[in-house]
């Protein structure tokens, strides 16, 4: 008896050992050595500044444990860390866009016309017996879209911490709208359309010019697919639907990611009769409105890509869900230039462009202005990156204010034909990073950052488009294919270094264009 209990009593002193040696004890070491600050990546802006490495694994298949001592909001969090609080110097007036007293003499001007004209269409319109509603236009020098355009600097299109990208957003959802009409570029494009020739004539490039009471101005592109369905597979990336609640997405992606070369993009239900129909001042817009069989406001492009009355968008009966994309100043006072992208697709059902045969084809574009120089090449791939990422095969061109020169950062535009296809992901998107094997330090920095769990990918970018009036904008599906894609480009930069060596691959952030090798701590995404 005496040896049981002997027995008995060794076998639990053994259990309570072990459990104190293999559990009780590594949870203690792992409290003692949290950071109290917990920062994954370790970055200061120091390190930034002086090219230091980080101490993240390259990809995403490691199995990443971080212990958070905070909780709450993983976006406030985000922002809150260093990668995301660099500082810049002071701006001098040749590194702002627009001065101040500049933009006001031309947004007078353009006031004044409008009144002009406002009051011989309202003449017009009534002597034709039909009716405009006439809504008075409240100029505010503190309007937030003035603010905006007031903030575009040459590193980026707002600083983090400009509060009037807020303030717009909410403008662009609430405000009343007083005049609707088509954009710029549909208007080029009237009568040069042979509507026969177009492959597949549907909706692809609706959108109207809406103009707010505040005299902002926003691009609506209406709902044209519901959130779950995908892509086709059949469709080619030139005939995709565009898809409002992409550009929404885009413009959130964009500011995880810290590049903000997106314009503000928020969604917002518009009364189609009321907000477009019985304000515009354009006969040819006013003739493509009718009423479907089921007593909807619906309405259609005259040509472009939209032909017939087949291929409208409807109200339900009047309300119709879309998204407002912030104008950026007027290219006569803020002038833009299109470049074709270096690797533009073939917009045809048979063509193959140079890239997509030929593995060394970034040797032959590194020969070439302006990417033999500066930091043109490396926003390319930060663009790149971008564009996977929403799985948007559409970049054709991009574009820059010419008053920054080679130096100035890329404006992604036009983003709606992202976020199709959650089930498969284009790798041929990723041709600039994985032919050239470079990209930026911060860049890398922030995407490793957005890969640990406690700054997830898909859960910041959840919590910012929930304050979007249309959430959920992305199904989870979506989302989760963010952190996929995101896998797979740390991937890429990891084969990249092991084949190249990470000096090779990994770029200290801004490079003048004039060859000057001093860097600039987080310029490039500027």
């Amino acid at each position: 008896m005496r040896r049981d209990r002997l027995l008995v009593a060794v076998t639990l002193v053994t259990l309570l050992a072990a459990d104190i040696h293999f559990v009780l004890l590594p949870r203690l070491k792992t409290w003692y050595h949290l950071p109290r600050e917990s920062c994954a990546c370790r970055v200061t802006n120091g390190s930034l500044e002086n090219g230091g490495a980080t101490t993240v694994p390259w990809t995403t298949s490691q199995n990443f444990t971080v212990v958070s001592t905070e909780r709450g909001s993983k976006l406030e969090r985000l922002f809150r860390h260093p990668l995301y609080n660099i500082r810049l110097p002071e701006l001098g007036p040749d590194e702002r866009l627009l001065q101040e007293e500049e933009l006001m003499n031309y947004c007078k001007r353009k006031v004044s016309r409008w009144e002009r004209m406002k009051k011989f269409y309202m003449e017009a319109a009534a002597a034709s017996n039909i009716t405009i509603l006439n809504h008075p236009v409240t100029f505010d020098p503190e309007a937030s879209w003035l603010q905006f355009h007031l903030g575009i600097n040459r590193y980026a299109l707002y600083s983090r911490d400009d509060s009037s990208v807020d303030r717009l957003l909410r403008d662009m959802q609430t405000a009343t709208v007083i005049s609707a009409d088509f954009t710029q570029d549909e208007k080029a494009l009237k009568g040069a359309c042979d509507c026969s020739q177009v492959v597949k004539p549907s909706g692809l490039h609706l959108k109207l010019a809406l103009k707010l009471q505040d005299f902002g101005k926003a691009m609506f592109k209406p709902m044209r697919q519901e959130r779950h369905e995908e892509t086709p597979e059949n469709f080619f990336y030139f005939v995709d639907f565009q898809r409002h609640n992409a550009e929404i997405a885009a413009f959130h992606l964009d500011r995880v990611l810290d590049f903000r070369r997106v314009p503000p993009v928020a969604g917002r239900f518009i009364n189609v009769t009321g907000e477009i129909l019985y304000i515009t001042h354009n006969e040819e817009l006013r003739s493509v409105f009718f009423n479907s069989p089921a007593n909807n406001t619906c309405f259609f492009a005259k040509c472009l890509y939209v032909c017939k009355s087949e291929y409208a968008v409807c109200g339900h009966p009047d309300l119709l869900e879309g998204s407002m994309s912030a104008y950026l100043p007027g290219l006569s006072i803020a002038p833009r230039i299109s470049i074709p992208n270096p690797w533009i697709r073939a917009y045809s059902f048979t063509g193959r462009e140079e890239w997509e045969v030929n593995p060394l084809y970034c040797d032959n574009v590194k020969k070439l202005y302006p990417y033999n120089s500066g930091n043109r090449l490396l926003n390319i791939i930060d663009m790149a990156i971008f564009d996977f990422l929403t799985g948007n095969m559409d970049r054709h061109h991009y574009e820059i204010f010419t008053k920054f020169g080679d130096d100035g950062f890329l404006l992604h535009l036009d983003n709606a034909r992202g976020f199709g296809r959650h089930s498969s992901d284009e790798m041929s998107i990723l041709a600039p990073l994985t032919q050239c094997c470079m990209i930026k330090r911060s860049t890398l920095f922030r995407l490793k950052l957005l890969a640990k769990s406690e700054y997830r990918l898909s859960d910041v970018m959840r919590e910012s488009l929930s304050r979007d009036p249309l959430s959920p904008v992305l199904t989870e599906d979506h989302l989760q294919a963010l952190d996929r894609r995101l896998g797979h480009v740390l991937r890429t930069v990891g084969k990249c270094v092991k084949k190249l060596g990470e000096p090779q691959v990994v770029i200290t952030d801004f490079v003048e264009s004039s060859r000057v090798t001093t860097s600039h701590p987080g310029g490039n995404n500027r």
